[in-house]
């Protein structure tokens, strides 16, 4: 099955910023694209402000004039459904509301050819509930743009419960042809990005309402450390507050209230309060004009210790020795392994965040994941109150001797990115596990819709096999909610037996 031929018409139904953007995408790809709103002068409005931004490619020679003066003569206002007669594909991007999308595509399937390819933007509801409104729903998949569709690569090819394989195959084919990036995806809350994304957001909001840290040092810690682009308090701020929020409960309900996906009490005030973001002029920041940015703590400069000793492996960390001696800083190993650890001259230990708090033991420092400790910018360091303020010194200077700033939290097990990328890795093999999309699709989805560093298959195999299973395995040993229960996916992974090696790992 063949993407549809350019010769074939388009429509975009909704115009809102999705519509116009999906529309845009579909005619710089050279197709016909009729524009149909309900609201009456709206789809002139839309073909309007499409124009306008044609003509700013123009500006920035991202685009031809002449190109961009037959892409406008291909795009025609609708007044009418029933002007939508000719097209092989409409795209619905209307209301987010179920009886409202259904309505609608009642309504186009009396209009269009039984050929035509019938398609909803939803990034909430399910595609097979919408689709259960038309008399044959085959021919009906989800085509899940990101905002802004013209720059974002990504689209989410959805098929329902009752889409046909050439259906999902003709919009996956066609979304290839329109220059994007398709992943398949099967009808599951959230699909793939707003599914396995829902930790991103929810361990940072649990650190922030565990008192563990304030928003600017978790969000300095995931970018400095962790490597994402942009924090969870600043991002949601940027999506709003609101809308950030309704996705996480959409999905949190659509699995039938699953605690892994419960939505965030502190971030239900915000909303409440106003505080939708950007958009408001105040969320988790400050936007108002004059407002002083916040900043994340950072600790004072310390004395780094003459010397580490090195026990055991130190898995995802291994490198540290390595960037120790280049420090200048001695560092011996330990013939006997009594763990994996760095154990610092006040007799302290230094270990990976692996699930487990710091007043457990004495006297240990934990260090959080790091994408890349090289160029990790920023450590953040758990201790409790029974830790030495020697240790902890000790602990802050070695991280600083190496170049780091470093945040120091509170005793919060897990810390802040290792039990985010342990609960993004969970929900990543559970998905796969339920043939919600292949690992490469759910790895390249993440990438390229939510901008991670790694995709969670990526970071699976980078950290090993048990990492993940056994620091969630200790959380939930700590809070036995479920929320940090191991999937049964993700226990398979971590036990399964490496063919390669002849063992597990």
């Amino acid at each position: 099955m063949t993407a549809l031929d350019l010769s074939s018409p388009v429509a975009v139904v909704g115009t809102g910023t999705m519509g116009q953007g999906i529309a845009q995408v579909a005619l710089v790809a050279g197709h016909s694209v009729r524009l149909y709103d309900a609201v009456p002068g709206r789809a002139r409005e839309a073909a309007a402000a499409i124009g306008a931004r044609l003509d700013r490619l123009v500006e920035k020679d991202r685009l031809g004039a002449a190109d961009r003066d037959a892409a406008r003569a291909r795009l025609l206002p609708a007044e009418r459904l029933a002007d939508l007669a000719d097209c092989a594909l409409v795209v619905e991007a209307v209301l987010e509301r179920l009886d409202v999308k259904q309505e609608l595509l009642r309504e186009l399937e009396d209009v269009v050819g039984e050929d035509c390819l019938l398609a909803t933007n939803t990034s909430s509801l399910s595609v097979t509930a919408i689709g259960g409104a038309l008399r044959n729903p085959g021919r009906f998949v989800g085509l899940h743009f990101f905002n802004p569709a013209p720059l974002l690569p990504l689209v989410e090819v959805v098929s329902g419960s009752a889409s046909d394989v050439t259906s999902a195959t003709r919009a996956y084919e066609t979304a290839r042809a329109w220059g994007k990036t398709p992943v398949a995806c099967a009808d599951t809350p959230g699909f793939i990005v707003n599914r396995i994304a829902r930790p991103f957001y929810a361990e940072a909001f649990a650190v922030y309402e565990a008192q563990g840290a304030d928003p600017a040092t978790i969000d300095a810690v995931l970018r400095e450390c962790g490597g994402f682009k942009m924090g969870a308090f600043e991002l949601t701020d940027l999506i709003g507050q609101d809308v950030n929020e309704s996705v996480t409960h959409s999905v949190w309900q659509s699995f039938f209230q699953d605690v892994r996906f419960t939505p965030s009490l502190a971030q239900r005030r915000l909303v409440e309060s106003g505080r939708l973001g950007r958009k408001t002029g105040h969320g988790w920041y400050d936007y108002s004009e004059g407002s002083e940015g916040a900043e994340p703590h950072t600790a004072e400069r310390a004395q780094p210790p003459a010397y580490v000793v090195a026990e055991g492996d130190l898995g995802p960390a291994c490198e540290l020795p390595a960037l120790i001696r280049e420090a200048g800083i001695q560092v011996r190993e330990e013939e006997e392994d009594h763990g994996s650890r760095l154990v610092l001259p006040s007799g302290g230990q230094l270990a990976l965040a692996d699930g487990q708090t710091s007043v457990e033991f004495r006297d240990v420092v934990y260090f959080d994941l790091a994408l890349d400790y090289r160029r990790a910018t920023r450590i953040a360091l758990s201790a409790s109150q029974d830790t030495s303020p020697q240790t902890l010194s000790e602990a802050i200077g070695l991280f600083q001797a190496l170049g780091k700033q470093v945040s120091v939290i509170g005793d919060v097990p897990g810390m802040i990115v290792a039990r985010t990328v342990a609960r993004i890795v969970d929900l990543a093999h559970d998905a796969v596990a339920k043939g919600v999309a292949t690992e490469e699709d759910v790895d390249t989805a993440m990438r390229l819709g939510v901008n991670y560093p790694l995709g969670p298959f990526e970071w699976s195999r980078r950290l090993g096999r048990n990492w993940a299973y056994a620091l969630l395995d200790d959380l939930h040993l700590r809070d036995p909610s479920g929320r940090y229960a191991p999937s049964l996916a993700l226990y398979r992974h971590a036990y399964a037996t490496d063919k390669r090696e002849g063992s597990t790992s």
